[in-house]
Formats: structure tokens, C-alpha cells, sequence
């Protein structure tokens, strides 16, 4: 906010108005005006126009910082570990019992405002309502913005500026500075001791995984994601996160993907298709977990799971150093102790 003077006086006047004491402290009251008016004019450049390239590669612009942002449930919790809080979200947020949903990280779920917590659904009118200044979201195919819906999507991106970031064909490092770029763009200082901190320890469990790839070989991983009637088997190199694990020695298995690349389906008579030791589990609250599926015979059937040998995928990662390090350790745990059962 601009700071209002309420007088300016001359040196002529200062000295005739007071002599040495006076003078010192008139002087020293110009000098604290001066540097108000400095800092406010510091202020007003970083909230001047505002501009980011997403990847999409249009250049989103602002005439300041927005500081109203809605963004899906993921992106919101990596902005939040970077400092940078959203009004609204849209994506899944909470359970069905109320509790947070994996992919609310550490976000309040009571403190923001949920347009939507499943897939098609999102209230444009709510968002409207919000005069929002910027919809941030995931992009898994080009120009497909994650989790708004089609039927809407006009009316949605009229509303405010977007940013769509890559969660696929590229791999985790590079996933993470994108959002790191976007959270420093937003007013996030990537400087400070607990950023680089959380990076320095994704690092180190990076360097680990790699070790447990190099101690164990051979170990093969499916990742899987169970529904009811189908179990689906992914590509490695399509998600950023298993591309870098591929990077870092892991051997998937390498399904016959359907036309979008990203997976195949396969019946549960025909889940035993692929030979593995370990198997990576979508973890998301709208896939089969592992215990539901103890009534499926060509389930427990599988070497791995006879071994014990499941370890939980965070499908949809939060892409923040903090959130990252966890899942790297927990892969270099699963390839450190697995047998070779398949």
C-alpha cells in the first residue's frame, strides 16, 4: 500500500524550527519516510506483472502475483510443502469417511475449499465465486489438463489464467523443478534451509535405490492397479515417477500397452500374464488395495504375493522433495530385501 507523507520539511525550516536536536530528529523522520517509500516501491515491483511459461509452453501472465489460486489436490500439496497455499481445490481431497486423501498430502482440507473430490466434477460456480487469479493443474497428454472436466472446461479456463505442468513422459527430477520453478514464481524462497534440506535428502535416498538395484539384480516389478473386474499393468517410462526409478537400475516388467501408452488391462483369469518378484500397488483411494483382494485366487496366486513381496505405488506423486523422498525410500527397501520368486 502506498505510503502517504503527511509533510516534507526544507533544511531552511528544519533549522530554524529547532536547532541541533530538532534538526537530528526531523532528519531521522525523512530518512524512515524515504525508506518506507523505498520498500514500497519494492513491494510494488514484485507485485507488478507476473508471468510463467507452463508446459504447455504458453506464457501465462498476470498483472500481479496471483495470490487466489485453485489447483488440483496434488499440485495444491506440493505448492503447500513449498509455502505457496491455495483457496480451492478440485480432485481427490478426502475419503468417504472424511479423512484426507493420500493426495492431500499435508494440505488442511478443512481450510480450502473442495470444487470437486472426483473425477468429471467441479463447481464452476463456486469458482467463479472465488474471483480466482490462477487454476493450476497436472498434465498427463498434451493439453489435457487433469481432473477438469471436459463439459466445462470452456467456461472453467475463461474464468482465470491456467498452468499445466507434465506428471508424465518426462522423469521425477525434472517433474520436481517444474513445480519448484511455478512455487518460486509464486513467491516461494527455494533458498531457505528446509528446501534445500528436503532435496539433499532425496538425493541421498536416490543414491540409495540405485545401490539396492546394483546389490540385487535381476529383481523384476510390476506395477499394478486393481479395479473389480480388470488389473492393469504400466509402462515404466510413460509416469515420471517409475521413469527415473527405470533411470536409477530398476527392471519392470514391459506390459503390450493399449493405444494411449500408458497401460494394459488384463482380466484377473489372466493376471498371472507377467512374471514378477516384486509388485508396485496403486495406491489411490479409487483402486482395489491389496487386502481387498485375498478373495481373487489368480491373486494370491502370484509369486509375489505368496512372498509377501507388494510394496504400495504413490500413483500420482506430489511432486515436492519433501513428498518424494519417502517413495524412493520405500522402493529401495521393497528391491534391498526381495527374493527372486518369479
Amino acid at each position: 500500500m502506498p505510503i502517504s507523507r503527511a509533510s516534507h520539511l526544507s533544511r531552511r525550516g528544519l533549522l530554524a524550527a529547532g536547532g541541533a536536536i530538532g534538526l537530528g530528529a526531523a532528519l531521522a523522520a525523512c530518512g524512515d519516510d524515504d525508506k518506507k517509500k523505498g520498500d514500497s516501491q519494492k513491494a510494488a515491483e514484485k507485485s507488478g506483472p507476473w508471468s510463467f511459461k507452463d508446459d504447455r509452453g504458453k506464457a501465462v501472465e498476470a498483472k500481479s502475483t496471483p495470490k487466489t489460486i485453485v489447483a488440483f489436490t496434488g499440485t495444491a500439496a506440493a505448492l503447500h510443502d513449498y509455502g505457496v497455499e491455495v483457496k480451492a481445490v478440485f480432485g481427490p481431497t478426502k475419503t468417504k469417511d472424511g479423512k484426507p486423501d493420500v493426495q492431500a498430502g499435508d494440505l488442511d482440507i478443512s481450510k480450502v475449499e473442495i470444487l470437486g473430490n472426483v473425477w468429471g466434477e467441479f463447481n464452476v460456480e463456486k469458482y467463479a465465486a472465488l474471483a480466482p487469479d490462477l487454476l493450476v493443474t497436472d498434465m498427463w497428454e498434451k493439453d489435457a489438463l487433469w481432473y477438469v472436466p471436459d463439459n466445462s472446461k470452456d467456461k472453467i479456463l475463461k474464468l482465470a489464467p491456467s498452468v499445466a505442468l507434465w506428471a508424465a513422459q518426462l522423469s521425477m527430477p525434472a517433474a520436481l523443478q517444474r513445480r519448484a520453478d511455478l512455487a518460486a514464481a509464486l513467491g516461494a524462497d527455494l533458498k531457505a534451509a528446509k528446501f534445500t534440506e528436503a532435496k539433499a535428502r532425496f538425493e541421498k535416498a536416490a543414491a540409495r535405490l540405485r545401490a539396492a538395484t546394483k546389490a540385487n539384480p535381476g529383481v523384476t516389478v510390476m506395477i499394478g492397479s486393481a479395479s473389480a473386474d480388470l488389473f492393469y499393468v504400466s509402462a515404466a517410462k510413460m509416469s515420471a515417477d517409475t521413469a527415473y526409478f527405470q533411470e536409477l537400475g530398476v527392471k519392470f516388467v514391459e506390459p503390450k500397452v493399449n493405444a494411449q501408452g500408458f497401460f494394459e488391462e488384463l482380466s484377473w483369469e489372466n493376471v498371472g500374464k507377467y512374471k514378477a518378484d516384486v509388485i508396485m500397488m496403486d495406491n489411490r483411494s479409487t483402486a482395489l488395495q491389496p487386502d481387498a483382494l485375498k478373495s481373487k485366487p489368480t491373486w494370491t496366486g502370484l509369486p509375489a504375493v505368496k512372498a509377501g513381496q507388494i510394496t504400495p505405488r504413490t500413483t500420482e506423486p506430489i511432486y515436492s522433495y519433501d513428498k518424494c523422498t519417502p517413495i524412493l525410500e520405500t522402493l529401495a527397501k521393497a528391491i534391498e530385501t526381495a527374493k527372486k520368486v518369479a
